[in-house]
């Protein structure tokens, strides 16, 4: 895996406003908290600080104890054990959220937030409204996050310039995406819904053959390799959150509670900057490796013409088709 330099110095501003120095006095209270990310990522290497961070705020009081790489399950089964209380907290992307309040994931309609720009407008406006549904359905967002910009990647030597050339294709579909079902009915194609984890042994034996990602999430689950054409475009922003269980974060001391809202919005904002910028390098590294396919004008308008036809689909059942013409709105489209 590879990373940046200046990584460090955006940990290091999390370790000095948190005043952290090492630590190992034993906790007297544990918080679990479930993630996708591997250990060694950048998403795994904010977690740690934050945890030292917290030791040391709390003088040993309260630990954060993660589980990383799909240790407790894919996202849905980790909000399902955050409900039941076998689980506090996750770090969780939009499909994850979705589980806890859907109306979030309308920030990833297709073709529409393309930039972070458009997202970071999205989120500002509908914010107040994503984090009381939230926390009506019994949890606490601690902060958001980033994921990256999505692109299409293909094995193989076939590049996809328009919607069709997906129809011969094995897409990998996220098994409890709710929109991505949508897009591939509106194409005709067939997807492979699968776990995260499941991802990279899939792309070896070439069961699947395409998907839609972050370069960062690409480059740090290892899944780069097994990829030879990427799309130049962004078909939308993938984005993620820090969530617990209400109950758990209520039945901490005040003054332990506040050093986690605290601590936690420190995380997220040095995790939220950082994944910005190494999804921006993540993508250079790959697109030197790999085949890039810049789209025509032509070929452009064939997808957005797919994009909006998504997204009319998902306003007649999935999402509030006011939300939706919002989003657009926003999106300028």
């Amino acid at each position: 895996m590879h990373f940046r330099k200046p990584l460090a110095a955006v940990l290091g501003a999390l370790a000095i406003l948190v005043g952290v120095v090492p630590n190992v006095a034993k906790a007297a209270d544990t918080l679990n908290i479930g993630t996708l990310a591997p250990k060694q990522s950048i998403w795994g290497q904010v977690f740690q600080v934050w945890a030292a961070a917290v030791d040391k705020k709390s003088d040993s009081k309260l630990q954060l104890d993660f589980f990383y790489n799909g240790q407790q399950g894919d996202e849905g089964a980790m909000v399902s054990k955050m409900k039941a209380g076998q689980l506090d907290g996750a770090a969780i992307t939009a499909v994850g959220l979705s589980k806890i309040y859907k109306p979030v994931l309308v920030l990833q309609l297709p073709g529409a937030l393309t930039s972070w720009d458009k997202l970071e407008s999205a989120q500002s406006s509908l914010r107040g409204d994503f984090e009381s549904g939230i926390k009506a359905a019994g949890f606490d967002l601690v902060g958001w996050g980033n994921v990256g910009q999505a692109h299409f990647f293909t094995k193989g030597s076939g590049e996809v310039r328009t919607p069709d050339d997906l129809k011969g294709r094995k897409p990998y579909m996220w098994r409890d995406d709710i929109i991505q079902p949508a897009f591939y009915q509106v194409i005709g194609a067939t997807p492979v819904p699968l776990n995260v984890p499941e991802v990279l042994p899939n792309l070896k034996t070439s069961a699947i053959d395409a998907l839609a990602g972050p370069a960062l999430a690409v480059e740090q689950l290892q899944w780069g390799p097994e990829l030879n054409n990427v799309n130049d475009d962004v078909n939308a922003c993938a984005i993620g959150a820090l969530v617990f269980s209400s109950t758990r974060l209520n039945a901490l001391p005040g003054d332990m509670r506040q050093i986690m809202i605290d601590t936690g919005a420190i995380a997220s904002r040095a995790l939220g900057q950082k994944v910005k910028d190494e999804d921006t390098a993540a993508y250079g590294r790959l697109a030197d490796k790999m085949n890039v396919v810049k789209l025509s004008d032509s070929e452009r308008a064939l997808w957005k013409a797919k994009f909006a036809e998504t997204r009319t689909r998902l306003g007649q059942g999935t999402f509030d088709p006011a939300l939706i013409a919002k989003i657009e709105g926003i999106a300028g489209l």
